[in-house]
């Protein structure tokens, strides 16, 4: 069977990471849309096998302050009507949480560090248990939140945030956490959000640190859990 990705990509260091050697291993070709270089509209969104939309530092709710937001929702809306594989990461999540009706909103409270997730009796039964927190730890880089969607099923869950993994369907999965990371490639993390960094007091040596000692583990574990997600998908395509 013949696939496409399309991965649409906010901030260039925060691209597919671990996900797309798994991709890459398959013979999955990745396309990028780079917001704000490309026209968001012109995709045909129920086009590319697999939908990834990646994080950036902008609220899923900015409509006034960045028109990409509206199209890119759209996009969104067509493909989960259409029962096509999608997947968001981070304000990824949070953009399929609000293009299926939900709330987004600022959280309150920063979460930036490593903290383990907890999952649900419906995350254990997902690919989401390679993630479980009792065998890795989680990246984790948001100040905003969402509610579950209507009809999605939680999956994971942190102290600081209920809704960290959500399932709709077969074909839907939104993680608000960062599993794509992948250690060698960390530092522009820490260079480009630096001022949120500084912001929130977050200790940067700190948190390299945690990365270097996490961040293998983690790429492991994300590795198998976005395989087996997608071999779910091939199954039922086939």
């Amino acid at each position: 069977m013949n696939h496409e990705v399309l991965a649409i990509r906010h901030v260039h260091f925060e691209d597919l990471g671990s996900l797309e050697l798994v991709l890459g291993e398959r013979g999955w070709p990745v396309r990028y849309l780079d917001v704000g270089f490309a026209r968001i509209e012109a995709p045909n969104p129920v086009a590319p096998s697999l939908m990834v939309v990646l994080g950036g530092p902008i609220g899923a709710y900015d409509d006034n302050r960045y028109p990409t937001l509206s199209p890119l929702l759209s996009m969104i809306e067509k493909r989960v009507a259409a029962g096509l594989p999608t997947l968001g990461i981070c304000l990824g999540a949070q953009l399929i949480a609000r293009a299926m009706g939900a709330r987004v909103y600022p959280a309150g409270h920063a979460e930036i560090g490593w903290s383990p997730l907890t999952l649900t009796e419906a995350g254990r039964a997902s690919s989401i248990r390679h993630l479980d927190g009792r065998s890795t730890s989680m990246l984790h880089w948001h100040g905003d939140t969402f509610d579950l969607p209507a009809g999605a099923t939680r999956l994971a869950s942190t102290s600081l945030c209920e809704n960290q993994a959500f399932s709709f369907g077969n074909h839907v999965l939104g993680l608000q956490c960062h599993p794509e990371i992948r250690t060698e490639r960390f530092e522009p993390w820490l260079i480009g959000h630096a001022s949120e960094l500084v912001t929130h007091g977050i200790d940067v040596l700190q948190l390299r640190d945690d990365t270097a000692r996490f961040g293998p583990a983690l790429e492991a574990a994300a590795s198998r859990m976005f395989g087996e997600w997608l071999d779910q998908l091939d199954a039922q395509q086939s």
